[in-house]
């Protein structure tokens, strides 16, 4: 009798939807608030089947520029169709729009119009983009403060149940959205000249410059030869990794982004270096010395 009323409640209950790819957050809310909690709630509720990944709640705040970077360092790691729902939002309540985004390499992004998803989708290759419109699929009041909850999460968790996105709302061409152009390096004689565009949790200055252009400018001199200084301070030796150097001593090393970064062995290079987002950093080659 228990068996058979057991059965027949699995058989009442709604098939909770399983689908090989998961729904990822990132966003600048920090883990002290219920913000997060509450996306999730909404995605539970919508997409009870979604397992939910955080890529990271620690994004500064409302640093559009380092959540485009995290998600687009992150993006790559996750299964095809994967959908990132990412909200650094400092316009919200404002005309910017709440969009999302289909790529041709299958991942999905939903989030505001103001550069956060750019990175990442375009180097998944932007197939179509829509504006989130559709009152369907999105909470029924919708707060000034807090499009995270009421828009953002409901269109990604209709997004991986299957929903098309082209129901969210109308179409936007690709071009007419917002662009997040990061600053280029500036090669000069003996030296490329660029600045720190993200700092991690240790620390570490990462620069715009990355391999590619080092291994051009190097290609004029001894590879070995190069040294990297940051504000116009002592030159630091080029390094392959952090342990490389003598604890406490700072360092350049070419981390997991590819880029130029700045660190200190066992420290805080961006505590040491009082530096951040726009500090200059540079490659330079020694005089009298070429290939």
């Amino acid at each position: 009798m228990r068996d058979a009323a057991i059965s027949h409640l699995l058989f009442a209950m709604p098939t909770l939807v399983r689908r090989p790819f998961p729904l990822a957050i990132i966003t600048d809310f920090g883990y002290r608030d219920h913000y997060t909690g509450a996306m999730k709630g909404v995605i539970a509720s919508i997409a009870p089947g979604a397992v939910v990944i955080d890529i990271t709640h620690g994004i500064p705040a409302q640093s559009i520029v380092a959540g485009a970077l995290a998600l687009r360092e992150s993006w790559r790691f996750f299964p095809p169709r994967t959908v990132f729902l990412a909200v650094v939002d400092p316009g919200v309540g404002t005309a910017r729009a709440p969009i999302a985004i289909e790529t041709r390499g299958g991942a999905r992004f939903v989030g505001p119009d103001n550069g956060l998803l750019w990175l990442a989708a375009t180097q998944a290759g932007i197939k179509r983009v829509v504006k989130l419109t559709s009152p369907s699929h999105r909470l029924t009041n919708v707060s000034a403060t807090f499009h995270g909850r009421d828009i953002f999460a409901p269109a990604a968790a209709y997004l991986w149940r299957g929903t098309p996105i082209s129901a969210l709302g109308p179409a936007l061409g690709p071009s007419s959205i917002v662009r997040l152009n990061l600053p280029r390096p500036v090669e000069s004689g003996r030296e490329v000249r660029g600045e720190v565009i993200y700092v991690d949790g240790f620390g570490n200055l990462v620069s715009n410059i990355d391999r590619q252009v080092a291994k051009q400018f190097g290609s004029r001199f001894r590879h070995k030869s190069l040294s990297v200084r940051i504000r116009g301070g002592a030159a630091m030796r080029l390094l392959d990794a952090y342990a490389d150097a003598p604890e406490g001593v700072p360092l350049a090393i070419f981390g997991s982004f590819g880029l130029l970064e700045v660190a200190i062995r066992d420290g805080n290079a961006a505590m040491h270096f009082a530096a951040g987002p726009g500090s200059p950093v540079s490659l330079v080659a020694p005089k009298g010395i070429r290939k």
